[in-house]
């Protein structure tokens, strides 16, 4: 066995836990549904303790999860870290104090928020999502762990659209920090 197979056998039982879905949400599309592999405990269970490996090797002390998926992926790695968990939600959902953070979407704007008080200063906190597209909502939460006063572990997400280029637009903001894809698509 090389040391590759670990992460080849755990891409490969990911993978055929996904189903494409042509032409939704609109015609040319291929969506990757993940509820299969949600509904399979053994794969769900692999993918959440990949994504607890990550936060622990990155140092995180909080896991941020992105509205709606990034809830179902974070909370699970994020308990199976030890590690406290902080969702990001669309504009409006939460009571209290939030800051909040505009950003462009492909045709106009949308805005998230996060409670101002469950991120401060200390805190290193990792991105969790289901699939890194574009960037755009990923790059917005990371704006919003900066501002405010917490460090970035990095983004991680189980799946990597990699001709949307979102891996380019995090570059910047995530200044040198990880983005980590357990696939690539």
């Amino acid at each position: 066995m090389t040391a590759a197979d670990p992460r080849e056998a755990l891409q490969g039982l990911l993978l055929a836990r996904i189903r494409d879905v042509p032409d939704y949400p609109k015609p040319g599309v291929m969506f990757k549904d993940i509820t299969p592999l949600l509904a399979d405990p053994a794969a769900f269970e692999a993918l959440t303790d990949a994504l607890a490996e990550l936060c622990t090797r990155h140092g995180a002390t909080k896991v941020v999860g992105l509205e709606a998926r990034g809830f179902i992926l974070g909370a699970p790695a994020a308990i199976r870290a030890g590690l406290g968990f902080v969702p990001v939600r669309k504009a409006g959902k939460l009571p209290g104090a939030t800051l909040a953070q505009a950003y462009e979407l492909e045709y106009g704007t949308a805005e998230i928020e996060v409670h101002a008080e469950d991120l401060v200063p200390g805190d290193r906190v990792m991105v969790i999502d289901d699939v890194l597209a574009t960037g755009g909502t990923a790059e917005a939460s990371l704006q919003l762990i900066r501002r405010a006063g917490a460090e970035i572990a990095g983004v991680a997400v189980l799946m990597e659209l990699a001709f949307l280029n979102g891996r380019d637009r995090l570059t910047p903001t995530l200044a040198g920090g990880p983005v980590e894809a357990l696939l690539t698509i």
